[in-house]
């Protein structure tokens, strides 16, 4: 595991490796971007500097969309960094409607890191959201993602700077 004050430097490398050969759905960006948006988002918009909560932020697609695995992420970055990432994971042999509700689920009963590291993905993937149609589906996971943060007091600021930008975005 990378000493202190280099584990979000070293999660910035293993996503972007990781991710190396994804591009966004314009076909045009870089997968990493994303990632690297949402620590950016954590650390720059909702004033969090934590670097574990970073560096899951930084790999927080790595199990859904990579090869990497739980047990990749467990020794490279510590359990906790790799508990909260698998939160964020979707179960892809599930059919969606499952998927969807068991992701709630798992989301809900996670720890609040995993829920900030939510709110920051769907207040990046709104910023980038192109069409009128993207914006409207992206805006109820933005619903989603709020109504699972309602319960944590930590994450307050957080969830009022997602429900302003995301009110700007509706107009």
């Amino acid at each position: 595991m990378p000493t202190k004050g280099l584990l979000w430097q070293e999660a910035a490398a293993f996503a972007a490796r990781a991710h190396r050969h994804h591009l966004r759905r314009d076909n045009l960006t870089p997968y990493v971007s994303h990632p690297v948006r949402v620590a950016m988002t954590i650390a720059c918009v909702f004033g969090i500097n934590d670097e574990t909560i970073l560096a899951a932020a930084l790999l927080h697609d790595t199990l859904e969309d990579t090869r990497a695995d739980y047990d990749d992420l467990h020794q490279r970055f510590g359990k906790t960094v790799a508990d909260i990432v698998a939160v964020l994971s979707k179960d892809k042999r599930l059919i969606e409607s499952e998927r969807e509700k068991a992701y709630d689920q798992q989301l809900a009963a996670g720890p609040w890191q995993a829920r900030l590291i939510k709110l920051a993905d769907v207040y990046d993937n709104l910023q980038d959201c192109t069409t009128a149609e993207s914006r409207r589906k992206q805006l109820l996971r933005v619903q989603r993602a709020l109504k699972l943060s309602a319960k944590d007091s930590q994450l307050e600021e957080a969830r009022r700077i997602v429900e302003r930008f995301a009110k700007s975005r509706r107009a």
